[in-house]
């Protein structure tokens, strides 16, 4: 199945793009996703205890089950001001 993901702020920075493609087994969870992405770019991965994943409108968790055509978010914690 394929899932889009989109790096918002200084994680997009990071990475250097700001959305890829993921071709992922059927009943992927995000923290496969995730292994799947530290793959392709591993300066992502020094921020893995902090980021926000983000599918539809809500937060998820690393065990959430990625459905098909799904979009992603990655995002760094929120802050205040």
């Amino acid at each position: 199945m394929k899932v889009r993901v989109q790096f918002y702020a200084q994680l997009r920075d990071l990475v250097g793009i700001r959305e890829l493609e993921a071709e992922l087994p059927q009943g992927a969870t995000v923290r496969e996703l995730l292994e799947e992405i530290y793959a392709q770019k591993p300066g992502l991965r020094a921020h893995d205890k902090s980021i926000l994943i983000g599918a539809g409108l809500e937060f998820v968790d690393r065990d959430y089950n990625l459905k098909p055509g799904e979009e992603i978010a990655i995002m760094p914690p929120v802050q205040g001001g």
